[in-house]
């Protein structure tokens, strides 16, 4: 799919893409096929994964070897057969000496060392709940992502409501013929407001990250007004996530992935 570049944090490596179908993708730094300048309004072709880009790279500059086609925006030049930059194809791998084993006679050296992809910051994590994943129920959150909307989500509460007491005090609304604390309550009600989907999605997406499906939040949400529901609920956000592909997709970016075990 053809589409152009909405926003992309360089210090972060993530950014947003908006299609020609109308809708607005997520793209990661590893999800570019090969590093490229990139600015608001860049022409970009992808291929598309539910909310998420895939293969990333710049339209109108060919990825195959051999000769690229290079557009310019004004004047409009299409200059062709110009040598290709793509890198030269990797000299073929070495036969390996030893055929590698694991298990409890393998050495630390002969397992292979995981390789996490980057991580988000809590922010990035945060403005993508709010964004891209506003109401994304499907999919998988890890305890990073969900903390990091819970973290900024209270503070904003927090700020709200000191607005909406302030206002409330400066409009003599706590005098004795007041009207009441109504900026707080309207500042409250704006925060539970904007933040009650994307925080329900975010809870959702984080049962799904542990194995548990997303309909054991509303039960357990029942259960707290009676039981034990809302802890449950706590502990369940704090487990890991499964270090693997689960029904709901695939692991999320950013999770180290333990090394195989190597026993004596």
């Amino acid at each position: 799919m053809r589409g152009e570049v909405l926003h992309y944090d360089e210090a972060q490596g993530f950014g947003f893409i908006t299609g020609d179908d109308g809708n607005r993708y997520t793209f990661r730094r590893e999800d570019m096929r090969r590093a490229f300048p990139i600015a608001r309004g860049t022409a970009v072709e992808f291929r598309e994964n539910g909310t998420q880009a895939r293969d990333v790279f710049q339209a109108g500059v060919s990825q195959a070897g051999g000769t690229a086609t290079v557009e310019t925006s004004e004047p409009r030049v299409r200059v062709s057969s110009v040598p290709s930059l793509a890198t030269p194809p990797a000299a073929p791998r070495a036969a390996p000496t030893a055929q590698q084993h694991f298990g409890r006679n393998a050495s630390a050296s002969d397992a292979p060392v995981a390789q996490p992809t980057p991580s988000m910051g809590l922010w990035a994590y945060f403005w993508n709940c709010m964004t891209a994943d506003y109401a994304t129920f499907r999919g998988r959150a890890r305890r990073k992502e969900y903390w990091a909307f819970v973290l900024f989500s209270t503070l904003a509460l927090i700020v709200l409501s000191f607005a909406g007491l302030m206002a409330d005090a400066m409009l003599g609304n706590f005098d004795p013929y007041g009207s009441g604390p109504v900026g707080i309550l309207i500042a409250l009600g704006l925060a539970i407001l904007v933040g009650f989907l994307p925080g329900l999605a975010v809870t959702v997406r984080r049962f799904h990250d542990v194995g548990m499906s997303g309909w054991f939040y509303l039960l357990f949400v029942v259960l707290s007004l009676f039981t034990i529901g809302g802890l449950i609920i706590f502990v369940v956000t704090l487990i890991p996530s499964q270090k693997r592909e689960n029904k709901w997709g695939p692991m999320p970016e950013g999770v180290p992935i333990p090394p195989p075990y190597t026993g004596p």
